[in-house]
């Protein structure tokens, strides 16, 4: 995987169908067949008919991709299945959680609040990642109760993670090094503290290394996903549920602005289609254990301490290497355009959604009532080009990028993103105000001062920090 290639995310819910077919799920119509009428079969063209039929019916590529969902949720579900500590669809060995009375005692006092009214106390996941970092700093900021798990994986260097980490234990916030899937831990980390909320933001992330490690995202965003479910369902009372979907679940959709109530049931990648399989199974447990849920689809987010497999982020290495930048093209010869959404847009978002999620209305598993179940693009609303994007690097940076212009591969990719952002604006008071100029040009001051002109890694702590 080039390291300068452009992102997914570019970084970025069921109905019952009844014998009539006939329901209405994420603004796709599911109609009935014309009524089967008695007819006598011609076995000589019976095969080509029916195969025209299997193209033509929109039921079934709705039921194929259903099936694929179900597929990985198998996955999940056999994953779950296996011993902690064994070696499992990762084909990494995970060591197993060893619960003290130092450890309880670091949880509780990450855990205390410092307001009087509306305090929350949230566990963040993937709390020493991008987005993690800056939210749990924020909420510990006006002083909520956060504590942080991240099981701190190779996927992107991880001294990075551990600068984070850093970051947050000098702002009072402790993150658990531990795996999501390990469900003793998190039951522990329930039994130690009541939480009023989860900001579920662990996950594996990027479309194209779906393509070299394709069960790593079976194993963090499907059953990470339904382990965080289980314990929560469990939990009494139940705590509200914030999590990080993504906008790669629109896939192939070609309406523009992307809407909360587009289909998203053509997906162009194995990233995204776990994405969309953690959307349906976040419905499953709202139906049956009245967990609050809100999804929150990211539009390319990018800022101070983002993750190094983006493509701002690779572009800002190569072009002070001196070394060319892929930019790829997509069909026929159009740039690829991105909604670039600024962390601290991102952070206002997450936070609002905390805010306004209504409680659960289940305990121990029981459910007592309906419970809000909600989906948010959390976008800017203005597209920029890749080209548009590394001329932006160039001014900042002083440097000229050695581009080389190339088709995009079949990998996942798709050419365009574009946020309606409506119902976010509507209901959690969402504005972004960052333009992507304004942004990059924060991140390059961050990048500079973290790795230094020749990217000579070192610690970037102290008076910098302050970046929300």
């Amino acid at each position: 995987m080039p390291p300068s290639a452009v992102q997914d995310d570019f970084p970025s819910t069921p109905g019952k169908v009844g014998s009539t077919l006939h329901c209405r799920r994420n603004s796709i119509d599911f109609l009935p067949e014309d009524p089967v009428q008695p007819v006598k079969v011609d076995r000589s063209n019976y095969l080509g008919r029916m195969t025209s039929r299997w193209h033509s019916s929109t039921a079934t590529k709705i039921l194929c991709t259903t099936s694929i969902l179900l597929a990985l949720t198998i996955f999940a579900v056999l994953w779950m299945g296996l011993p902690r500590g064994s070696e499992g669809y990762s084909g990494q060995r995970t060591q197993g959680f060893q619960r003290s009375h130092e450890w309880e005692k670091k949880v509780i006092h990450s855990c205390v609040t410092n307001r009087e009214d509306n305090a929350l106390t949230v566990l963040v996941t993937g709390a020493a990642g991008f987005v993690g970092t800056h939210v749990s700093l924020a909420l510990k900021k006006r002083g909520d109760g956060v504590v942080g798990l991240d099981n701190f994986n190779s996927y992107y260097e991880v001294s990075l993670k551990r600068a984070r980490q850093e970051l947050l234990n000098k702002h009072g916030v402790f993150v658990v090094e531990g795996d999501i899937n390990d469900k003793f831990l998190l039951e522990s980390l329930f039994e130690v503290v009541q939480f009023t909320h989860i900001m579920h933001l662990a996950a594996q992330a990027g479309v194209r290394y779906a393509m070299q490690n394709p069960l790593s995202y079976v194993h963090s965003n499907i059953a990470g996903l339904v382990n965080i479910f289980e314990v929560c369902k469990s939990a009494n009372p139940q705590p509200a549920i914030v999590w990080a979907s993504s906008s790669s679940v629109y896939g192939l959709n070609t309406k523009v602005p992307f809407s909360e109530a587009d289909r998203t049931d053509q997906p162009a990648s194995l990233y995204a289609a776990t994405k969309k399989a953690g959307e349906e199974i976040a419905h499953t447990y709202n139906h049956i254990y009245g967990l609050s849920i809100t999804g929150l689809r990211f539009f390319t987010v990018y800022g101070p301490w983002g993750r190094p497999d983006m493509a701002y982020f690779s572009f800002t290495r190569d072009i002070l290497k001196g070394k060319p930048i892929s930019v790829y093209s997509g069909p026929g010869g159009k740039d690829l355009a991105r909604d670039f959404t600024f962390i601290d847009d991102i952070v206002k978002g997450c936070v609002a959604s905390l805010d306004t999620a209504e409680k659960s209305t289940g305990s121990g598993g029981k459910k007592t009532g309906p419970a809000m179940l909600r989906v948010f693009n959390l976008g800017n609303t203005s597209p920029v080009t890749v080209p548009a994007l590394v001329d932006i690097l160039e001014k900042y940076l002083n440097v000229k990028a050695k581009r080389e212009i190339i088709n995009m591969p079949r990998n996942g990719d798709v050419p365009f993103t574009h946020a309606n952002i409506s119902s976010a604006q509507e209901q959690l008071h969402y504005r972004p105000v960052t333009n992507l100029d304004t942004g990059l040009k924060k991140f390059v001051k961050w990048y500079l001062s973290y790795y230094g002109d020749n990217s000579n890694r070192k610690l970037w702590l102290g008076k910098h920090e302050q970046i929300l």
